[in-house]
């Protein structure tokens, strides 16, 4: 066993067995039949269902059968991703786990700590029968990394608990409260082409910043889309016309560059190049402290007809580029500093004889999420264009009055002598699923230390893991007492 020396409590010792299992997203089979037979040889009561999530229980201790019944969640697939020179194959290797200072990581690949710390914490709890605690309910999903398919397809009609802690976070010293729900909107606007000559000249905007649309879109970085089509307003001007337009890769990342084909005449390109440098300088200078690598670069093609936009379909894609609402919409009327509500135009491509408009919408109020969808909706079809949106998920809204987190903040100031940080995400969780399947519930999510999740470079602070398991554990004594 690597972690033998390390282990405590049993943690370790069942972050290595979950390791040596594969169990990247889409193939948790069997992680799944590894959880069911870890309850099965206990005597607990489980249920696997067909899209393989797991829900284990556990009696009360002795006394204490009286209490609510609380809830441990979180998910067993992993981000599977390694170096180039790497032979690993994640559908049948396990991890090569070492052990480098306070940290754990893996050989190549990606650890897993996201979110195997969760299932190791609850098979420690699960198997020690010394715990004081009132009756438990683990929930161990499948594929949340890719849309939270698991939660969605789960039936909760057997979970009879109302409170619940997610072990999905990264930050010891955080307690999260609150996520946002989103959905991914898709905006079509039809376009008609006609055949001109005259010379390409490609302008591209680039050197951003980019970043998540959840966790960075509060950073002021600026959207290569939204930046070109203001460029090409700011040129209207000028004599030219538009070949085609493309920015942005995925809805959920800030595009970081984008580019259009435009068509001049000979006799116009210097005077549009000069407007072009002249507009570059200005944004430069606009942009100077958050996009300190902002460019703006042009390249001279050949002359020849090209299919351009007419001019109607030109003014259309124009005004839906100047006109979208993106960015911050909305900041939280109840934790200063974090962003309510957003969207990201994190797409912008020609198919199908139409320009495509893909945004990544956020909002940690339902109502507002729709408002926004609603917005882009009315913007789409005023433009002559269709809208619809999909993987729409619900958001985790903040709970002012949350008995599970008065008792988990007093188990944090009397073992370790500080407050703990509450906090919020703009960004999905698993929590929002869960309630309002279940409705009315008091969620709480909490994690040791990780750092560069998703990445090769993974690491989980193995001194951090012990403490917050402690924490864990006088949680579930202190919930059981005081609910008893």
């Amino acid at each position: 066993m690597v972690l033998q020396d390390i282990d405590y409590k049993k943690i370790f010792y069942y972050f290595e067995e979950i390791s040596k299992i594969p169990r990247g997203s889409g193939n948790c089979k069997e992680i799944s039949d590894y959880l069911a037979d870890f309850a099965k040889s206990r005597g607990l009561f489980f249920r696997q269902d067909e899209a393989f999530n797991i829900i284990i229980k556990k009696p009360a201790s002795p006394g204490y059968e009286g209490c609510p019944a609380l809830i441990l969640q979180g998910h067993m697939d992993m981000v599977c991703e390694k170096v180039k020179e790497s032979n690993h194959d994640f559908l049948k290797d396990g991890l090569k786990l070492y052990v480098e200072e306070d940290f754990l990581a893996a050989k190549d690949t990606t650890l897993g700590g996201d979110d195997g710390i969760a299932v190791a914490y609850a098979l420690a709890i699960l198997e020690d029968d010394s715990l004081l605690h009132p009756p438990l309910e683990v929930v161990i999903t499948t594929d949340e990394e890719v849309g939270l398919l698991g939660a969605s397809a789960l039936d909760t009609s057997d979970l009879e608990g109302k409170y619940m802690i997610n072990i999905d976070s990264e930050n010891e010293d955080t307690l999260l409260v609150s996520c946002a729900g989103g959905m991914t909107s898709h905006c079509a606007i039809p376009v008609a082409l006609e055949r001109k000559a005259g010379k390409k000249l490609t302008v591209t905007v680039k050197g951003l910043l980019g970043g998540h649309s959840g966790a960075e879109i509060d950073k002021n970085r600026v959207n290569a889309d939204i930046l070109l089509g203001r460029l090409l307003y700011d040129l209207r001007k000028q004599s030219f016309d538009i070949i085609s337009l493309q920015g942005g890769l995925k809805q959920n990342a800030i595009p970081r560059e984008a580019s259009a084909e435009l068509l001049v005449k000979e006799e116009d390109s210097y005077q549009v190049l000069n407007e072009v440098k002249f507009l570059a300088e200005k944004y430069k200078n606009e942009c100077r402290s958050n996009e300190p690598d902002l460019a703006v670069v042009t390249v001279q093609g050949e002359e020849k007809e090209y299919a351009c936009l007419d001019a109607d379909s030109r003014q259309r894609i124009l005004c839906m580029l100047m006109d979208t609402p993106n960015g911050i919409q909305v900041m939280s009327p109840n934790i200063e500093g974090l962003v309510e509500s957003s969207l990201n135009l994190g797409e912008l491509y020609y198919a199908d004889g139409a320009y495509h408009f893909v945004y990544g919408v956020r909002s940690s109020q339902a109502s507002y999420k729709f408002y926004m969808s609603d917005k882009l909706c009315a913007l789409t079809r005023q433009l002559g264009g269709s809208y619809s949106y999909d993987g729409e998920y619900p958001g985790w809204e903040y709970k002012k009055d949350s008995r599970l987190r008065e008792i988990y903040g007093a188990a944090c100031q009397e073992m370790f002598g500080r407050p703990v940080k509450i906090e919020a995400i703009h960004a999905g969780l698993e929590c929002g699923i869960l309630a309002e399947k279940m409705g009315d519930m008091d969620i709480i999510s909490i994690g040791p230390d990780m750092k560069n999740i998703h990445t090769t470079e993974e690491r989980l602070s193995i001194s951090s893991t012990k403490r917050l398991y402690d924490l864990l554990c006088r949680v579930l004594k202190d919930f059981a007492e005081a609910m008893k």
